[in-house]
């Protein structure tokens, strides 16, 4: 029998809220040994809405494999994030570019704050009616709604107020079976209050969700706002405040954030 073996995760809360609430996350820098399969157990066994592998293939440039209890994401925020601020804040640094399976995203920090930058397709926005996908699961008829290829699709639904987005209680077996990912939102002037059900990658709500904020930009890209900013607030529906810092200029969109190290765990696998 092959014994186990035992490496580092770093266990982090992403896009913290005033030092509180936010996204765990887990982070493993040592990926010697590790294939697909054996990093999706880790991810299960974990719990957190996404785990992020990273190997470092250059000086200044890391390779990344993300992972939700369920399945493998080929672009997450959180994760991506979240890994800009371990490699900053807990080393070694240096890193300005991540490598996910959908491309190269610049990283850095602001301040205390870590962020990615991605360059977007406005063509992969949709206006949508999704007034029928809501009622199937659950909610009211949305006032806007859009499609958006992530690539993974999005659906995006507009209310019309926060108090709205908070009462809602959608059908998680329903999303689970529509073979999309569902962010619903309210704006309010540049505050955005929202929340995220990805039930079929085995995160029924999402506390905080950089993609779906990358989303949000695109349909404002593709409605015509050529730039701006909005501060997004998610989670308190499940106990965890969080808020992303989302701004975009042309095709480029920006997602930063807060974090906090909260633990470093010993992993087990059969790498050994």
């Amino acid at each position: 029998m092959i014994p186990a073996m035992s490496r580092p995760c770093s266990v982090l809360r992403v896009f913290t809220r005033d030092g509180e609430g936010g996204n765990h996350l887990g982070v493993v820098n040592d990926v010697m040994g590790l294939d697909p399969e054996m990093m999706q157990g880790i991810a299960a066994d974990l719990g957190f809405s996404e785990t992020i592998f990273v190997d470092w293939q250059e000086p200044d440039a890391a390779t990344v494999r993300i992972f939700t209890p369920a399945i493998e994401m080929p672009f997450a925020g959180h994760p991506l994030v979240g890994a800009t601020w371990a490699l900053y804040m807990l080393g070694p640094g240096g890193v300005t570019t991540l490598r996910c399976l959908t491309g190269d995203v610049a990283i850095g920090m602001e301040g205390s704050a870590a962020f990615i930058q991605t360059v977007i397709d406005p063509a992969s926005v949709e206006p949508a009616d999704l007034s029928g996908y809501a009622t199937a699961a659950g909610m009211p008829p949305p006032v806007a709604g859009w499609r958006v290829a992530m690539p993974r699709v999005y659906s995006l639904l507009q209310y019309v107020d926060a108090a709205t987005v908070a009462s809602l209680q959608p059908d998680m077996a329903q999303l689970a079976g529509s073979g999309s990912e569902t962010m619903v939102f309210a704006r309010a002037s540049d505050r955005v209050r929202a929340r995220f059900f990805a039930p079929a990658g085995g995160v029924p709500e999402d506390p905080a969700t950089g993609s779906a904020a990358v989303a949000l930009a695109m349909t404002r890209i593709a409605d015509g706002e050529g730039g701006g900013s909005l501060v997004i607030d998610q989670g308190e529906e499940i106990g965890h405040p969080s808020r992303i810092m989302l701004s975009w200029r042309d095709d480029t969109v920006r997602i930063a954030g807060e974090c906090s190290h909260d633990e470093t765990r010993l992993i087990e696998d059969d790498t050994g």
